[in-house]
């Protein structure tokens, strides 16, 4: 870049607006003062000749000087003396010729002042028209007076103030309009920047993020919806195109249209209309769906797929968001996790009961000496509780949790001989810590269950009752029922649980803090695998606790199947 292009570069920028006004109003008075002057000419009117050409010399003198003066760069009051110079001209040109009416010229500098200096310009120009009106008011003192002496000042005096009243509202009204620019620029600029601020956001995030408005099309994508269809070629927009039958992300490969989508299970394919597009357009809703993507036994990719609707301002359909999280990792993990301990606990069940089988073989011996046979029945209890534990992993290490390792044949059975049973198997180990059981409140309740598996609920109710109580507590055992359904509740004055423990009680594996630091033995699978099992019959297994006050368990299972049975 050579020095001038740089000095052109760096000139300030110079606001050539005065410049322009100026020489406008100059211009459009000389103009005017021409015409009039030609059509004098034209009709041969009577003017005296030195007073008309001063004026016209005053008029394009001043007009050449608004040609050449930069305005912009001298004060802008130095441009006040163009209209005191027409304003002189034109009294010479009235004078002229008076019966021409040349005076009513004086409208136009009367406009021009007030316009453009405001109210000094309209001191200045009341004062140069009255006083050459004055003026030459004297010098024809002598000669016939006509009403256009005092009419024309007094007109052109109105005009000169309605000019500078409509210049202030006009200001005023500039002014708002830049106040309210400056509030709208910085509203757009803050719009921008948050704008900015949400995009860079939904772009940092690792998973996908999809607007979509009410007609169907893709308003917005983040990178990482875009990184996720480019690895693997998952085209959420063909997928549209294949449920809706219409084109609403564009071309899309044939492979990508015909991907197959397949639902949590991971077999069971779905429609082109059961797809998260489709299902949105529809105006449907999902929290967290799990789908594949991709043909069994090929790599495919699982989605967490979440669809949030849109409402605008007053209440209508808006489109919809949606949001495409990648849980294969984590979805691999789980089922590496219950693979493994499922083989663990396969391995350990068969030695397990191998050792037990010699250790009741020994005992069956009565030469065995008590000492002896004492430890025999410590590593006999001690094997049954780890060979129930092993069970319970067993029965939760499915990839559908502990129901998927279950089944029930539920028929009519008394609830209370369920009950009965179960107090009674437990009282020894109640009795060694002068626990009291109330079975006060149980009474006859038929209901259509599997005995089997209720006994293994009620079983671990009570034994968590016995385990965290206090020495000489209370457990009240009570049952009943309503018609409708058959109610247990195992009532304790143990330790408790807290509030914020207690919505993860059911938790596989989960066990409270006011228990992970005593001598009391558990899995954490108890309760999880008692709740699935309530679950299976059609009821519920809920529970209350206070810290310090005791837990209450509470087991709703129905006294009649449903007409299709229970699954």
């Amino acid at each position: 870049m050579d020095a001038s292009a740089r000095r052109t570069r760096d000139a300030p920028i110079i606001d050539r607006t005065w410049e322009r006004v100026t020489a406008l109003n100059q211009f459009a008075l000389g103009g005017i003062v021409l015409v009039v002057c030609g059509l004098l000419i034209v009709s041969n009117t009577q003017t005296n000749f030195t007073f008309f050409l001063a004026g016209m010399v005053m008029i394009f003198t001043a007009s050449g000087i608004a040609l050449v003066v930069p305005w912009s760069l001298v004060p802008h009051w130095w441009s006040m003396a163009l209209p005191l110079i027409d304003i002189v001209a034109i009294g010479l040109l009235r004078e002229s010729a008076p019966s021409a009416g040349l005076g009513t010229l004086w409208m136009l500098p009367a406009i021009w002042l007030p316009s453009q200096f405001a109210f000094r310009g309209l001191l200045v120009s009341l004062a140069a028209i009255l006083g050459i009106q004055i003026w030459l008011v004297v010098e024809t003192l002598g000669e016939a007076f006509s009403v256009d002496t005092v009419l024309v000042p007094i007109v052109i005096a109105a005009v000169s103030l309605m000019t500078h009243a409509t210049a202030r509202r006009s200001g005023a009204q500039r002014l708002l309009l830049r106040k309210q620019s400056r509030m709208l620029e910085g509203a757009l600029a803050r719009a921008r920047r948050q704008e900015m601020t949400v995009t860079q956001v939904l772009d940092a995030v690792d998973f996908g993020v999809i607007r979509i408005t009410a007609d169907g099309e893709i308003a917005m994508m983040n990178e990482a919806q875009g990184r996720l269809q480019v690895r693997d070629r998952l085209d959420i927009g063909a997928e549209a195109a294949v449920s809706l039958g219409a084109g609403l992300a564009g071309s899309a490969t044939d492979e990508t249209s015909r991907m197959d989508v397949y639902g949590e299970d991971g077999v069971t394919r779905l429609m082109p209309e059961e797809r998260p597009f489709a299902r949105a357009l529809r105006g449907e809703s999902l929290e967290s769906e799990v789908l594949w993507f991709g043909e069994p036994g090929t790599p495919r990719r699982a989605l967490s797929v979440t669809i949030r609707r849109l409402n605008d301002a007053d209440g209508s359909n808006d489109g919809a968001v949606l949001v495409l999280r990648d849980v294969t990792a984590e979805l691999s993990a789980i089922r590496s996790r219950e693979d493994l301990v499922a083989s663990v606990s396969h391995e350990l069940r068969t030695p397990l009961t191998s050792i037990l089988g010699y250790i009741e073989l020994v005992l069956d011996d009565d030469t065995l000496q008590p000492s002896s046979r004492r430890g025999l029945e410590v590593a006999e209890r001690n094997a049954n509780r780890l060979l129930a534990i092993v069970a319970d992993i067993l029965a939760a290490s499915t990839s559908g949790g502990a129901m998927a390792g279950l089944s029930i044949d539920p028929d009519d059975a008394n609830l209370a001989d369920i009950v009965r049973a179960s107090v009674e198997a437990f009282a020894p180990r109640a009795a060694e810590r002068d626990l009291v059981v109330d079975t006060g409140g149980v009474e006859d309740s038929m209901a259509y269950i599997d005995a089997a598996r209720i006994r293994q609920v009620v079983d671990n109710l009570i034994s968590n009752a016995v385990k965290y109580n206090r020495d000489g507590g209370t457990i009240e055992v009570s049952c009943t029922s309503d018609g409708r359904n058959a109610w247990l509740v195992v009532r304790d004055t143990g330790v408790g649980i807290s509030q914020e423990e207690l919505p993860r009680l059911f938790e596989r594996f989960f066990r409270a803090a006011s228990v992970r630091n005593t001598s009391t033995h558990g899995s954490g699978l108890g309760l999880s695998i008692s709740r699935d099992i309530v679950r299976m019959h059609r009821g519920e297994l809920t529970v209350t606790s206070e810290v310090g006050e005791g837990t209450t368990m509470l087991v709703r299972l129905p006294v009649h199947p449903r007409r299709k049975g229970i699954a």
